[in-house]
């Protein structure tokens, strides 16, 4: 996965060099999207390079740990509801634009009372968000993670939106400590349209509100291999997407060596996966 920017053709090229064919692309608010549906499928088409699913990251959020996920990530806060599903629907009209079937986001912790004040305006929002996908073409995956595994089960079905899938990143599951991601695969698994290959250490425990650690592949608690054979019990035969994550917040040399480290990683990941994929 990738985040864009307005000229497409250095980050495609970056990622291309790593041998990669295909990937997911990110826009965060910070991106003007006017005018660069265009630009990006002429850039794609000359590449050669396939897009298969297009996320939307908002401004304002942030994942240093489980109290400010749940203050600033998704749908969740009321103060920015608004805000953010008008953007939403520009990312949608540019997935549309690139011919992109797939739109994903994080819609952040969906509460498991549906009494609780914010579940069905997030439900109700989430509703009109999949009929403005529709009306594209277009498949709403939520990204995995934030809540159990039977809670978002319960909420698709609530939902009711034969367009609302999944994007299933067994990583979230670890890193927030909500599920055991086999199980929830297993459970969840009709659903998933896209998986994000990542890895991760669980919270310590005696750390209330900590997330877990962000690894390599192969290198944490999601044992990868049995993931990958997993997918093909359910059904999965889409793109294995590599994510390695790079924090924004440390200095531009922090930020630098972490990128050379990760595209090492990345470089791993592709050889782990082709094996297992055979």
């Amino acid at each position: 996965m990738f985040w864009g920017e307005r000229e497409p053709l250095r980050m495609i090229r970056a990622v291309k060099s790593l041998g990669l064919r295909c990937g997911h692309l990110g826009f965060t608010g910070a991106v003007d999207l006017a005018g660069l549906g265009e630009v990006y499928r002429k850039a794609l088409a000359d590449e050669d390079f396939v897009i298969t699913a297009v996320f939307a990251a908002y401004d304002g959020e942030s994942y240093a740990d489980i109290p400010t996920v749940l203050d600033t990530v998704g749908f969740i806060p009321a103060a920015t509801r608004e805000a953010r599903e008008k953007r939403t629907y520009e990312v949608v009209d540019m997935t549309a634009a690139i011919g992109v079937p797939i739109f994903a986001c994080h819609i952040g912790f969906v509460p498991e009372d549906h009494s609780d004040p914010v579940y069905a305006p997030v439900r109700d929002m989430v509703r009109r968000i999949c009929d403005y996908c529709a009306s594209k073409g277009i498949i709403f995956a939520l990204e995995t993670g934030q809540e159990p595994a039977d809670t978002l089960l319960h909420f698709l079905e609530d939902v009711d939106r034969p367009n609302l899938k999944l994007n299933f990143d067994p990583a979230n599951l670890v890193l927030y400590g909500t599920s055991e991601p086999i199980a929830a695969l297993k459970l969840l698994g009709k659903h998933v349209v896209s998986v994000h290959c990542k890895d991760g250490k669980w919270p310590d425990r005696s750390k209330p509100g900590t997330l877990g650690t962000e690894m390599p592949l192969g290198d944490g608690a999601v044992d990868i291999g049995w993931f990958v054979s997993t997918l093909r019990q359910v059904g999965y035969t889409g793109a294995l997407t590599i994510e390695r994550e790079v924090a924004l917040d440390q200095d531009m040399d922090d930020r630098h060596q972490a990128k050379l480290a990760h595209v090492d990683d990345i470089r791993k990941a592709i050889a782990l996966l082709e094996k297992l994929r055979g």
